[in-house]
C-alpha cells in the first residue's frame, strides 16, 4: 500500500513586531524635550519678542517727542536709513571698519598662530600673554588706547616718541588725525588673540605625517606653508572672518569711547543709538537696527556653514 505524503509549500515565518503606539511615542518625545521648555521660553520672551517689537516700530514714523503725531509710515524709515547721506556713511564706514579690522587681525593673528605652534621655552606663559586683550571688557580696552597710549600730553605713543627724537620730536593727536585708524587699532589689538585660537587650533590638527613626507622630499618652510598649511587653515581663516565680521559689524564700545562718533568713524550701531537716544526717533533707530541685525544673520548663517562643514570634515578622517 503505497502512503500519499502530502506537502505544503509555506513561506518564511514572520515575526511579529511590537510597536510602539503613537500616542506613546508622542508623549514619549514630549517628555524628553519637556526640561528644555523653560529655556526656550526664555529665550524667545528675551531674544525674540524685542526684536518682532523692535520690527513694528520700524515701519511707524515715531518720534519719541511727538507721541501723538505718530503714523504708519510703511518702509520710509528704511529707504531713509539707506538714501541719507549720513545714515548711508555709517553704513559705509561699518563695512571698512568692519573689514580692516577682520583682515588685520587674522593676518597678525597667524604669524602669532604659526609662532605659539612650534616648541620653545615659555611657551604656555607667552600664549596667555597673547590672550589677555580678548579678555579686557571692551569699555575697558577702549579707554586704555585712548588716554594710556593716544594721549597727546601723558600718552605711551608720544613718550616714545619725544624719547627716541627728543623736545624736537613731533606730539601728534592721534584720535584727532587719525580717528577711524585709532577705532581700528584698538580693535585689531582686542581681536588678534581670538583670530590666533582658532588658527592655533587648526594649526595642530594638521597631518604631521604628511608634512614630514613633503620635508623628506625636499620641500622648504615656505613651500609646507603654501601648498599644505594654508589650504589646510582655509576652512579656519574662513570661520574667524565670519565670527569676527558678526561681533565688529555691531561693534559700538570703541567708537562711543574714543572718538564719541565725531570725525566720520559713527559706525550703523552708533547711528542707531544716535538716532534713538539723542534724536528720539523711534522708528529710524528700529530700522537701522533691524538692518544690522538682518546683516548679522546673513554672516551668521555663513559661519554656521563653515562650522558644520568643519565638524564633517572631521568626522570623515
Amino acid at each position: 500500500m503505497t502512503a500519499t505524503v502530502s506537502t505544503t509549500t509555506a513561506g518564511p515565518a514572520r515575526v511579529p513586531t511590537a510597536q510602539t503606539p503613537p500616542r506613546s511615542g508622542r508623549l514619549r518625545a514630549w517628555a524628553t524635550r519637556a526640561p528644555l521648555l523653560p529655556a526656550l521660553i526664555f529665550m524667545i520672551a528675551v531674544t525674540q519678542l524685542p526684536f518682532v517689537a523692535t520690527l513694528v516700530i520700524s515701519f511707524f514714523d515715531w518720534n519719541a517727542l511727538y507721541p501723538d503725531a505718530r503714523s504708519f509710515a510703511w518702509f520710509e524709515n528704511y529707504t531713509e536709513v539707506l538714501t541719507d547721506p549720513d545714515l548711508r556713511k555709517s553704513v559705509l564706514t561699518t563695512i571698512l571698519l568692519t573689514a580692516s579690522v577682520v583682515l588685520a587681525s587674522l593676518v597678525i593673528g597667524l604669524g602669532l598662530a604659526l609662532l605659539l605652534d612650534r616648541k620653545f621655552k615659555g611657551r604656555g606663559f607667552v600664549r596667555t600673554l597673547l590672550i589677555a586683550p580678548f579678555l579686557l571688557v571692551p569699555v575697558a580696552a577702549a579707554l586704555l588706547w585712548k588716554h594710556v597710549l593716544y594721549n597727546p600730553e601723558y600718552g605711551l605713543f608720544n613718550g616714545l616718541l619725544h624719547w627716541v627724537g627728543g623736545d624736537s620730536a613731533a606730539q601728534p593727536d592721534w584720535i584727532s588725525n587719525t580717528p577711524l585708524l585709532a577705532v581700528e587699532a584698538s580693535l585689531v589689538w582686542q581681536w588678534t588673540p581670538f583670530m590666533m585660537l582658532i588658527l592655533l587650533a587648526g594649526l595642530q590638527s594638521r597631518d604631521s605625517e604628511l608634512i614630514e613626507a613633503a620635508r623628506m622630499d625636499g620641500a622648504n618652510d615656505w613651500q609646507v606653508f603654501r601648498h599644505l598649511t594654508l589650504p589646510h587653515l582655509r576652512r579656519y581663516l574662513e570661520l574667524g572672518a565670519l565670527l569676527g565680521s558678526i561681533y565688529i559689524v555691531q561693534n559700538f564700545d570703541a567708537v562711543f569711547t574714543i572718538t564719541s562718533g565725531g570725525l566720520g568713524t559713527a559706525n550703523l550701531p552708533y547711528t542707531v543709538y544716535q538716532s534713538f537716544y539723542q534724536a528720539h526717533e523711534n522708528g529710524l533707530a528700529s530700522a537701522a537696527g533691524v538692518l544690522v541685525v538682518i546683516g548679522s544673520l546673513i554672516i551668521a548663517t555663513f559661519a554656521l556653514r563653515v562650522v558644520s562643514s568643519l565638524f564633517r570634515e572631521e568626522a570623515s578622517r
